[in-house]
């Protein structure tokens, strides 16, 4: 099992304390790079850089960032080379269109499952204003749990990162 960083901001703070303990029971090794107290003023690049660097450094390792939106923590780490950060701000149905593969699902979880599959994100960021605690708990379960599919089409495209 990989180890999963975890990191917020003052706008994702009881989240990312609730999603710990959710990891926590479904085995996996976790650390808390901050923020450790609520402070309304801090900024997220403080914590999702550091968090950014340390999945980068350890292979295999996950992170999971909580913010307001997700979108700005995620173009955060994204400027950390090695990270490859999704976004995650609800559950949605994946249309017709774009389910090429067949590998859509009717759960509304494509979001997450399909850049761990194609993208092999190593980075969850999530949106706290936009989706409930049981909805974080399942989109981080199945980032946890979905593996990179390793196709010589997927991996020849990371390898344009």
């Amino acid at each position: 099992m990989p180890k999963v960083f975890f990191a917020s901001d003052h706008a994702g703070f009881a989240l990312k304390n609730a999603l710990i303990e959710h990891v926590r029971t479904l085995g996996y090794e976790v650390e808390d790079l901050g923020a450790h107290t609520l402070e309304s003023d801090d900024d997220y690049p403080d914590f999702m850089t550091p968090l950014a660097k340390r999945v980068a450094a350890e292979q295999d390792a996950r992170g999971i960032i909580v913010g307001g939106s997700g979108q700005g923590e995620a173009m955060c780490a994204n400027r950390v080379p090695g990270v490859r950060a999704a976004v995650f701000y609800g559950p949605r149905r994946v249309t017709a269109a774009l389910d090429i593969e067949g590998g859509h699902s009717e759960d509304g979880f494509d979001s997450v499952r399909l850049p761990r599959k194609h993208n092999n994100a190593n980075v969850l960021s999530i949106g706290a204003r936009f989706i409930s605690g049981d909805e974080a708990d399942t989109a981080v379960r199945i980032f946890l749990e979905t593996p990179f599919s390793d196709s010589p089409r997927h991996a020849r495209r990371l390898a344009k990162f």
